[in-house]
Order: C-alpha cells, then structure tokens, then sequence
C-alpha cells in the first residue's frame, strides 16, 4: 500500500499534520478541563480564611477555669441518643448528664463530612471549602486560629490524622498519638478510645510527682481534647447497626464518665466546663462524607461551669422557628420518639458554634476565622454578661468583614461595597449606649441582627466574582465545542471542506493579524487581572478561553466554507442531521438526569434490548441467536439499576459470580472455534490456531478466576472471626490480582479471543474487591459489551453502516480508516451510556459516602486512607476498561478513527458538563450542594481518566484483528 510523488508526499504530510494535532488537543483538552474544574471552588467555595484578623477580648468573667472536649469521631446522633432494644440506655452515663446536670441537642455538620473538617468546625470554628477533604489525613501544620491557640494550655490524645493538625505546630501544647498501625479495620477498634483515656489518666498520675507539670495543670484557660476515634473505624469495618459499634458507644460513654471522675477528683473545685460531641455521623453502609442526616446529624451533650440545667420543653423556649441549619434541617425538628427525650428541651446548633461556646466558657477570644454563632441556650450567666458575650461574637464576625472589604477594596478598580453594612459603626455605637443605659434585651436584638449581616457580608465577599467568572468559564467550555467540532470535522470526515482546511493549516496563512489581535486582547484582559491582584487561576481562566475563540476565529475560511456545502445540501440531509442532533441531545440530557435516578438505566436497557432485538429479528435468520441473545443481555443488566445503592454483603453470591463468569468464558472459548462459519460471527471469531500455549493460557486464567473465589471465601470468613488478615492470604490475594491482569497481553489477537482473555483477566481484581451483587454486574455487563459488538458486527454485514465504501474518498489522509459519516455518531453514544452504566450500575459514585471501604479488607486493613482510596478507584475503573476495550474492538471492526470517535466522545462529555456547571448549587441543603459538585467534578475528569484508560486498554487492544466487512486497501479500491 505505497503512493508515489507528489500523492505520496501530501499524504505522508496529512498524516504527521493529523498526529500532531491530536496530540495537541489532547493536551489542551487535559489542561483545559483540569482548569475550568478548579472554577467552581473559585466561583462557589472559596477558602473561608482571612488573614490579618485581630482577635476581639472578652469583657465578661470566665464561668469556667478548664474545658474539656470529648469528640467521639463517627458517632451517629440517633445510635447515641435511642434506646437499645431492650429498652436501656446506651450511654448511661451521658444521659444522666442530660435529664439532670447539662444541655443537649443534635450538632449539624456540613458536608464534606469527614475527619479534618469536622474537626475544624468544631474547634476553629469555620466550614473548611469542599476542596479540604483532599487535606483530610494530613497531619499539616496549623494554618488558622483555633480554641487550642488562644488556650494558655491544651492536652491532647487521640489518632495520629487528627490530634497533630490542632497540636503539632502548638508550643503551648503537650500530645500524643498512637501508631497508625493500631487502626485495623480487623479488629474491635474500641481498644483506641481507652488508649486515650488511659494516656490521660496517666498524666495525671504522673503529675502528682511532677511540680512543673501540677503546676501547668492548675492554671486557668486549660483545653483538654480527647479524640475516641473507636466509632470511627468499627463503623467502617462493621457498619453502624453492629454490636461491635453499639457496644463501642457504651464505651464511649464509659471514657466520658471516667474522664469526669478523674478532673472532679483532681481539681475539686467544679470549675471545669465538659463538651461531648462528633465531627461526623455514618451512613449505614459504613461510610460518611455526603450531606445525609446519618452523617450530618451528631450529638451534642455539654455540662459543668457555666452551662446551664436541662430545662422542660416549652412552645414558648424558642421563637426563631423559621431558621434552618447547615444542612437544611429545620430549628425546632421534632425530637423522634424513639430517643425518650421528648419532655427535655433540645437545642440544635451548627457545628461551627461550638467554638464559640468553648471560648466564652473559658472567657477566650472567639478564634479569628469562626463564622459561629454563640448557642446562648448553653450559656448560664448573667444578662449583662450574655450581651457581651454575644457582642464579643458580633465583633469577631465583623473584624473579618471589614478586614474582606478592605482587601477586595484596595484590590479593585471598580468596587461595589456590601451597602446593608455601610453604617455599622454607628450600630456599634448605638450597641454600647444600650448597654451602658442596661437596656440589655435591645442590645442583645441589635447584636444579633449586626452578626446576622456580618455573616451576609461575608458571604457578598465570597461570590464577589461570581458573574464574570461564570461568564468566562461558560465562553471557554462553549469554544472547546466548537474548536473540538471543527477538528473533528476537518480531519475525520468527507466533508468537501476537508481538504480545504487541512492545506490552509499545512501552508503558513494569512491568520497572524487575527494571533497578533488576540494576543493583544489577551494581553489587556490579564493586565486589568493583575492591576486587580487576581488570584493566578483567574488569568488562566482568562487566556485559556480568550485563546479557544482566538483559535475558532482564525479557522473563519474553513467555517465559512463548510456553511456553504452544508446550505447546499438537499433537506433529507439536513433533516436526517437535525434528527442526529435532536436524538444527541435527549441521550446526553438521559444521561444527565441518570446522575440523580438510576432506575432510568432500567427504563433504557429494557427497551433498547426490544427495539434491537425487533430490528434484528426482521434484519438476519433468528437461528443464528444474536436477537435473542441482545433482548436477554439487555434485560438482565436492566436489573440492577434497580438494586439498593448500598451494597449489602454477600459472600456467596460472589464467590458464585466467579462460576458465572468462567462458564461464561468457556461459551465464548467454543463459540471462537465453531462459530466463525456463520456470516454474522466470522468477523470476530476468526481463531485460526489452536495453539496449546493458548488453550493453556485460558485453563490458567479459569484456574485464577477460580482461585480468586476460593481466597475471597477464605478471607471474608476468617476476617468475620475478629482476627487480623492473614499474610499469606494477603499475599495470594495481591499475587493473583496483579498476575491475572498481565496474562491477556499473551493471548490470541482474535477479537473474541482477546476480549474473552481481557474478560478472565479483570474479574479476580474485581472479585477480590467485591462484596455483593457488583460480582454479578461484572458478568452482566460484560454480555451487554459482547451484544452491541454483536450489533454493529451484524450492521456492518448488512451494509448499513457504509453504503459506499469504494470510494478513495473515503479513506482519511492515506489511512487504513474510512471517514465518520453522521451515522457513526451512535457510536460514541452508546459508549457514553455503558460508560456511565459502569458508574452507577452498582451505586451512586457521585456521592463521596458511596465507596464500600470493606472492599478492600482482602488486599488490606491497616487504615492506610490513600492505598484504600487508590484500591477502590481501581475497583471502579475495571468495568469502565471492559467498556473502552469493546469500543475499541468495535472502532477496529467498522474502520473508523478511534481518535475521531474519541474526541466525539468529550464533546458530547462537555455538552453534559456545561449542563452540570450551571446545576452547582451553593444554596439550598449541602447534601443537594455537594452531589451538584461530585457530578460536575466527574464530568469533568472524564476527558483525563477516559484518556488514561483508552492509553492503558491500548496495550490489550492494539494487536486486535477482525475481518471487517470494509475495504481497507487503496489496491481495493
């Protein structure tokens, strides 16, 4: 297949022409897309910390000496507060402290739910940005003010991912942590919750020998914290209905009585202030990190000084009814019965106004960041002493707004204050004049209502950029179409502007005065950016999108000619691509809608299994199976987009999933070697050798396949007796995982044969990580693949896919591959909607809460959070390189550019992510919130790990070879 001459020349050109470009776009396409996803923390959720805040002094007595903070990490409010059932206290202890010496009520977290920022909220009191879960086991430096800092000492004892983040960088601290070896997912983690108790005890103890360190202890401002992260981890390994969590509440509850006991006798004088709380909740899956009620709702139980008695509940106790908390839970919820507490007042805070309730217990300044609001239903003091508290709260708040006005102002060419706090001195002064003439109820409504619109104003300063960033980032995602069309346009159709667009860009044209205005333009923007002292990102979202339209601008030849082919073009061709675009747009809005209800995937697999099998029972003899076979394939994978999200444990129907998956290999073994006379099968089963290496290859993978279901019963069993993971199944189960995945590259390069080597190849991983029905998916979905390669095999043979193959026009730039035609789009299509299938076919994966940590108790169990993240991901790209193979096999099989179709595929991506772009939400409940950014944010890394996986799926699929039923020869032609 060699051309000569000038012919020759020019096609040699086009192909180094095409590699470059791809290559290009796929780099501006990653780069691109990692920039535009930061927006949304720029546009939303930017970092709540200002700094040059100065702290605001008390002018009010200190009620209590010392405080202690018992934070029992993953501690659900409802398994802490209900009756067990028979009908006792859990926590016996804690609910005597309620009925007769303290407060208590349900804390609301906001998501993201986890460890860093929980306890962020609770002791520095400000919502770290959603981003800060990516911080969440970092034992970092301190980076912002907290009660512990403005403490004259604090005792700390607890986990190693928590304690040093408050403590490491505190001189005026004295902690420790235990090994990270002690948090074993295998074991009964409540042994942790007694270390810190027994460390704390200890120092006690020893104190009574150590002059120095009596004499710390007996000093006023004293912070103890004690983390009891025992919830935690026997909430994850057991989940939250167990005994073994259950019973770690009781002990729990035991640490806060013994802790009691011990300051009452050291110190004997009733001088310390207790708060009992948790940083976060669990799902009953075992898993936490969205905005649901089991994760967001935590207890919150305080006593001693300065705190008041529990009070009996009255429809007079509160009037602000109308006021929601962070997680959009409404004030005043009704109290279910279950807990026994319906005659006690409940008062509810946010998470973040606990800060400020420890620091007026100790007389402290509220740390500088806190965006908390004194819980005044705690506070027992006098009226006089309650407005300054409150007033102490007001100030700090507004010390940070007017420190954010002042840094946006002085920043700003054009500057639009926050007018509602244009004469807040004058409020403050008025504040004073109340409180000096004992007026104390108006200067308490006068203070809260300045907090309130401090806290708006704050806000106002956030989103401050809000519109013109929107703007940006819409005109850059709208430009990557266009540009990415254009490409796609250029160089993997027939189009007659083809030609016409590739020799202007092989020729040096007349674009430089277009580059030179642009680049001007550019220019100007950036400079307006920095005079305004514009964060970095800003200037990239800038130049990025102003060199997308400069691009689509300089390609105004080729638009202009492609607008005069396409007018000219009869109306059942602009009617047939109206209809493409229509029918593009309602799969792509399905799939849209499918991120908040799975079961449409049901809805679609049911009746696309029909519409297939109809058109194929009319088109090819219903004796050859493959009607049948798509109706059924179809139908089955429809059924688990039905099943519960939460996976429920079920050793025996993984282990016999590994049954179903090697009977399924078998079939397709024999099918390879009898099947290929048949017309619709001689395309992809056209296995010539019978090599016994090969035959021996496939025993083997069996043979792993098998053994994978044997280890996965082992382990679960021996696990589920409380013992450690054994080291040789650990090794059996990592050997087996990591050998089977290398065995498909020596496999046969037959279509059906590599697929079926690549279908053993993934499934011990994947059994090995699975722990119910998703075993099951993988089976299913693999026959789904297998039917859509089916499908096209079988259009292809009917001569539907290209009518007219013998034309050279129809090869792309001397290629192998004939052009797309408009009917190729369902290609890309099809692979989205598997694609997404594997996403949410076995869970809700926009959900962060929605991984199964118990997955990965066969690999390891150690808590060792970036190998277990990195496990699970893996767990979940395994079904999505089944899906890019089979498109890749179908890609080979019709001759058409994988590249071409994968660019089609990040255009109809983006069309999807511009759509999720304007759906994030920064109002309404941080559950809805933070699933609107999980789907935006997977939306927008699907062009780098969709990339990533067709990169790493190549080295299986490369070799592949299949007879197609088109002409791929220029001698053919």
């Amino acid at each position: 297949m060699r051309s000569d001459g000038i012919l020759g020349n020019r096609e040699e050109r086009g192909r180094k022409w095409l590699r470059r470009r791809e290559r290009w776009l796929v780099a501006l396409g990653v780069v691109l897309h990692a920039v535009y996803m930061l927006s949304i923390f720029d546009i939303y959720f930017k970092t709540p910390i200002v700094h040059g805040v100065d702290p605001v002094t008390p002018r009010f007595a200190a009620p209590a000496k010392r405080l202690v903070l018992l934070v029992a990490d993953g501690l659900r409010a409802d398994k802490f507060f209900e009756l067990d059932a028979e009908g006792n206290h859990r926590a016996p202890f804690l609910r005597g402290i309620i009925e007769r010496q303290g407060r208590w009520g349900v804390s609301h977290a906001r998501p993201p739910t986890e460890s860093r920022p929980g306890h962020v909220s609770i002791i520095a009191g400000f919502y770290e940005d959603p981003s800060a879960v990516t911080k969440g086991w970092k034992a970092n430096p301190v980076e912002f003010d907290s009660v512990f800092n403005r403490s004259r000492h604090t005792i700390s004892f607890g986990s190693p991912d928590i304690v040093p983040i408050f403590c490491s960088a505190l001189e005026h601290s004295t902690w420790d942590t235990y090994p990270h070896e002690f948090e074993d997912f295998a074991t009964d983690a409540s042994f942790l919750d007694m270390w810190s108790l027994d460390k704390f005890q200890s120092l006690l103890n020893r104190s009574r020998e150590d002059p120095k360190l009596k004499e710390l202890l007996q000093q006023d401002n004293l912070v103890v914290f004690l983390h009891l992260l025992g919830c935690d981890s026997n909430g994850h390994a057991h989940k939250p209905y167990s005994s073994i969590y259950l019973n770690n509440v009781k002990v729990v509850d035991h640490v806060a009585e013994s802790v009691y006991n011990l300051v009452q006798d050291y110190f004997k004088d009733n001088r310390t202030a207790y708060i009992f709380t948790a940083d976060h909740g669990m799902s009953d899956k075992g898993s936490h990190g969205d905005g649901h009620p089991s994760n967001t709702d935590t207890p919150l139980v305080a006593w001693g000084a300065g705190v008041k008695y529990p009070k009996p509940i009255s429809s007079n106790n509160h009037s602000d009814c109308g006021f929601k908390f962070v997680d959009d839970h409404v004030h005043d919820a009704p109290t279910p019965v279950e807990w026994g507490l319906h005659d006690l007042e409940r008062v509810d805070v946010n998470q973040a106004d606990i800060a400020p309730l420890m620091s007026t217990l100790l007389g402290l300044p509220c740390p500088v960041n806190s965006v908390g609001s004194l819980p005044l239903d705690y506070i027992n003091m006098t009226k006089a002493d309650e407005v300054e508290a409150v007033l102490s709260n007001t100030k700090e708040i507004l010390n940070q707004f007017l420190r954010k006005s002042y840094i946006k102002r002085s920043n700003s060419l054009y500057f639009k204050p926050f007018k509602p706090l244009s004469h807040y001195s004058s409020t403050l002064d008025k504040i004073e004049g109340l409180i000096s003439a004992r007026d104390y109820e108006a200067a308490m409504n006068l203070s809260q209502n300045l907090r309130s619109l401090a806290l708006q104003g704050l806000h106002y300063f956030q989103t401050y950029d809000w519109l013109m960033l929107m703007s940006v980032i819409t005109l850059g995602y709208v430009g990557w179409m266009i540009y990415l069309l254009l490409h796609v346009l250029q160089s993997y159709t027939s189009l007659p502007g083809n030609s016409f667009g590739m020799e202007e860009t092989l020729q040096k044209n007349n674009r430089g005065k277009i580059y030179v205005y642009g680049s001007i333009l550019t220019g100007m923007l950036s400079l307006l950016l920095l005079l305004e002292q514009s964060p970095p990102l800003y200037h990239a979202y800038m130049i990025t999108t102003s060199f997308l339209w400069v691009q689509i601008i300089s390609e105004y030849k080729f638009i202009n000619t492609l607008w005069k082919q396409v007018s000219r073009r009869r109306m059942n061709y602009i009617i047939k691509l109206l209809a493409t675009i229509a029918i593009s747009v309602f799969i792509l809005e399905f799939l849209v809608n499918s991120f908040t209800e799975r079961k449409l995937y049901t809805w679609c697999f049911l009746i696309a299994g029909a519409t297939a099998s109809f058109y194929l029972f009319k088109s090819i003899p219903w004796r050859s199976g493959i009607p049948i076979y798509v109706c059924i394939a179809c139908w089955l994978l429809s059924l688990f987009t039905l099943m519960p999200a939460e996976i429920p444990d079920n050793n025996e129907l993984v282990v016999c999933s590994g049954i179903i998956i090697i009977i399924i290999a078998i079939i397709a073994r024999w099918l390879d070697f009898h099947a290929g006379v048949r017309k619709y099968w001689q395309s992809i089963c056209h296995c010539k050798s019978k090599s016994s290496s090969f035959s021996s290859l496939f025993y083997l993978q069996a043979l792993l396949v098998g053994l994978s279901s044997v280890m996965v019963y082992l382990s679960t069993v021996h696990r589920a007796e409380k013992q450690e993971l054994l080291a040789s199944h650990q090794l059996i189960n990592w050997s087996v995982a990591g050998f089977s995945m290398v065995l498909p590259l020596f496999s046969e390069n037959s279509l059906l044969s590599r697929l079926t080597s690549m279908f053993l190849g993934f499934a011990p991983p994947f059994l090995l990580l699975s722990i119910g029905y998703e075993a099951m998916f993988y089976a299913a979905l693999a026959l789904v693949l297998m039917a859509w390669i089916l499908l096209e095999n079988t259009l292809l043979n009917l001569n539907i896919v290209n009518k007219s193959s013998d034309s050279t026009n129809d090869l792309i730039h001397g290629s192998d591959y004939r052009s797309l035609q408009l009917s190729d789009a369902r290609i890309p299509l099809v692979f989205m909607v598997l694609f997404n299938v594997a996403f949410f076919g076995t869970g809700n994966f926009a959900s962060i809460a929605s991984f199964e940590i118990s997955s990965v108790y066969r690999f390891i169990t150690i808590f060792s959070p970036f190998l277990m993240a990195a496990l699970l991901i893996f767990k979940l790209f395994i079904p999505f390189m089944l899906v890019i193979c089979a498109f890749s096999a179908i890609t080979k099989l019709n001759q058409v550019p994988r590249m071409g179709c994968y660019f089609l595929v990040i255009l109809f991506s983006d069309v999807m992510t511009i759509h999720f772009f304007f759906l994030v939400r920064n109002k309404g409940s941080w559950m809805e919130i933070g699933n609107s950014i999980s789907h935006f944010g997977i939306m927008s890394a699907q062009v780098v790990f969709v990339l990533l996986l067709f990169a790493l799926t190549n080295t299986y699929t490369k070799d592949i070879q299949c007879n197609s039923a088109v002409p791929s020869t220029r001698k053919a032609n």
